[in-house]
């Protein structure tokens, strides 16, 4: 529960109230119109990014540090107040933080020199970074260091690609981007094997005990930090060892993680949009996995990233979004809006459309990139239309949060 002041709070609106509402209402936006804006780039060809900044580049890079840093900050702040009873930025703070993260984005497309964007969107994922670690420390809940450790580790990944982005090293801009996406990753499957489980065997209304083995989390901790280091040395160095062992790890995920993902598995998850979605992205997650060992074993088309990306963590991050929303506005997750089946549908089938058919009939490749992203971009719009009330206003039974 969350530990809130007794007195009910009177006020119109609660957008500065916890780090969920500014940052998730910030990132379904920007999942929108930065997925616009990459429509129009690809395919009309519509300008406004400088020349040394790839308009690819800026894709890969916003969709990371941009869509998904925003979930994660909105999701960690408000977890973090609830794990320590500690106050994360609330009110002014907590705006003006969610503003640098907004500068940075928009910073790009007013002709300001790379070195002053990446000042400052480095310097919120440092104040991110304290705002997390500062509660955790006085109460000294250690084991909640690692979610924090993996949203500092983003600090040196973004100045890696900057660096590479302002031509000082080759590699940096690419090295910058998968580090930063492993890490993303990485939080995803440290908070999903916390939640996931946990919100299977509450919601499929039985008794129902999801199967979790001690060895397999260790296991796949280690062999996801040996996988990711494999595949930055292979694209800092073009080693084909490293390419090697890079495959090998990722096969050997795919079946630990299958075995995890059976040992959740019980029927009545299909009857609960807020269980199938989390499900699903998850298997997302072992398909890019599969996909990218297929990559480097068979040559076959990288889509792999889009796995992780599209499926993965777009699929999971909108689930527990719609869930957290929910239940820190005082509403019932057990009874979600019935729009929630539609928009994961809607995920679902642009990341199919965008992996799977992309894949399989590559001589229609521009129109699969273009259904995708209006798959992507209805969906968004969708969970917009429906979370920004609820974002924006405040908590249903009265309390402050």
């Amino acid at each position: 529960m969350l530990l809130t002041p007794e007195k009910p709070y009177v006020g119109k609106y609660a957008f500065d109230h916890l780090g969920f509402r500014p940052f998730f209402l910030a990132a379904g936006l920007f999942a929108v119109i930065g997925m616009i804006l990459w429509a129009g780039i690809y395919g009309f060809g519509w300008a406004g990014l400088p020349p040394t900044y790839p308009a690819i580049t800026w894709h890969a890079h916003e969709m990371v540090f941009g869509y998904a840093v925003a979930v994660a900050a909105g999701f960690l702040l408000t977890a973090v107040k609830n794990w320590t009873n500690q106050q994360t930025p609330h009110q002014t703070p907590l705006l003006v933080l969610a503003g640098v993260w907004l500068l940075a984005r928009l910073l790009p497309f007013a002709g300001v020199p790379l070195s002053v964007i990446a000042i400052i969107d480095t310097l919120f994922l440092l104040w991110l970074t304290l705002a997390l670690a500062r509660p955790i420390i006085r109460t000294k809940q250690w084991k909640q260091a690692a979610l924090v450790g993996k949203i500092a580790l983003l600090i040196p990944a973004n100045i890696v690609f900057y660096l590479g982005l302002l031509g000082y090293w080759a590699q940096g801009t690419q090295v910058g981007l998968y580090a930063g996406f492993y890490l993303i990753l990485a939080l995803i499957f440290t908070m999903g094997r916390r939640v996931i489980p946990f919100f299977i065997e509450r919601g499929v209304g039985c008794p129902f005990t999801a199967n979790n083995d001690v060895w397999l989390d260790r296991f796949s901790l280690v062999l996801f930090v040996l996988f990711v280091g494999a595949d930055v040395w292979a694209l800092a160095t073009g080693n084909p060892l490293a390419g090697l062992l890079s495959g090998m790890f990722a096969l050997v995920q795919v079946l630990l993680h299958a075995f995890r993902l059976h040992g959740w598995y019980h029927p009545a998850i299909w009857e609960k949009p807020l269980l199938w979605s989390l499900y699903l992205a998850y298997g997302w997650l072992i398909f890019g996995f599969l996909l990218k060992f297929l990559n480097l074993a068979a040559g076959i088309a990288p889509v792999w990233i889009h796995a992780f990306a599209y499926g993965g963590i777009a699929m999971m991050t909108c689930g527990m979004m719609t869930r957290v929303a929910l239940g820190h506005t005082g509403r019932n997750v057990a009874e979600p809006p019935a729009i929630l089946v539609i928009i994961f549908l809607l995920l679902f089938a642009g990341a199919f459309v965008r992996v799977v058919n992309a894949a399989l009939v590559p001589e229609f490749y521009a129109m699969w990139i273009l259904s995708a992203q209006l798959l992507w971009i209805t969906a968004f719009a969708l969970f917009v239309w429906q979370y920004a009330p609820m974002l924006l206003k405040p908590r249903i039974d009265g309390r402050y949060g």
